[in-house]
């Protein structure tokens, strides 16, 4: 998979949610990963952020050992809008996803738009932000085995393990949700479409507090045991007010940017 394809889906896994440690959880394995979903739902629902800003320092590591550092400037919008900008907001360069699209922007215009959705997008709010039955649409061409799902430990956490049977199985889809706090803290997904291509590894980790939500402050997007990038995000802010042509592609410079530092 390229670099350029692994920044394509970066920030994507970035945001997620959690919870306190609450001792009226339940703490039985779900039957399945849809019961799961749903708790993760049922938990948060009517409490989530509805949008949040942040910055996020971008660190890529190439094959060839060359490491590029950049800073990306991010919103997300409530269940299923991400908008991006790459560098300087004013340059107009940037990406906006929904849970089914990707519309690439350069110079402020649409340049190309992709009818292809991202595994991660339904867990950076939708999951608590929607219908079960939407977000289970949306997982759908990933191909998460739901019926496949058990107890596990990440980094000192009980887990839940969706799409994987057995430790053993890190070549199937599936994404493991810490019990207590029902956020996501891995995935093993697929991110390039070539048939010989191995599942990246995608970490998250350093959660904060926002609103009533939580937020991954540290994701690593791993490849064949290495880092191929990282993200460190500061600044963070939830529930900011942003108009909703913010979050449309075709009007791309139209509304004033978030950022303090944009001067248009």
């Amino acid at each position: 998979m390229t670099i350029t394809k692994l920044a394509r889906f970066a920030c994507l896994v970035l945001l997620s949610g959690c919870a306190h440690s609450n001792p009226n959880v339940n703490r039985a394995i779900p039957a399945s990963g849809v019961e799961l979903l749903q708790r993760m739902h049922d938990a948060y629902d009517g409490k989530w952020f509805k949008t949040l800003t942040f910055v996020q320092k971008t660190t890529i590591t190439r094959p060839n050992g060359v490491v590029d550092t950049s800073t990306w400037y991010e919103a997300l919008k409530s269940p299923d809008r991400l908008r991006i900008d790459f560098g300087d907001p004013s340059k107009g360069n940037g990406a906006l996803y929904t849970a089914d699209s990707l519309y690439v922007v350069r110079g402020g215009k649409v340049t190309r738009s992709v009818a292809s959705g991202n595994p991660f997008l339904p867990f950076v709010a939708g999951v608590y932000d929607q219908p079960v039955e939407t977000t289970l649409r949306q997982l759908a061409p990933y191909h998460f085995d739901l019926s496949r799902i058990r107890s596990d430990t990440w980094q000192g956490q009980l887990v839940y393990v969706v799409g994987a049977a057995s430790p053993e199985d890190l070549e199937s889809p599936q994404f493991w949700i810490e019990r207590d706090r029902l956020q996501p803290v891995r995935f093993l997904v697929k991110l390039s479409p070539a048939p010989d291509a191995k599942p990246n590894d995608i970490r998250l980790e350093s959660y904060v507090p926002v609103g009533r939500g939580w937020l991954a402050t540290r994701v690593l997007i791993m490849e064949g045991g290495v880092v191929r990038q990282a993200e460190d995000y500061s600044d963070w802010k939830g529930d900011v007010a942003l108009p909703n042509d913010f979050f449309v592609a075709e009007k791309w410079g139209e509304v004033p940017h978030w950022f303090r530092g944009d001067t248009r």
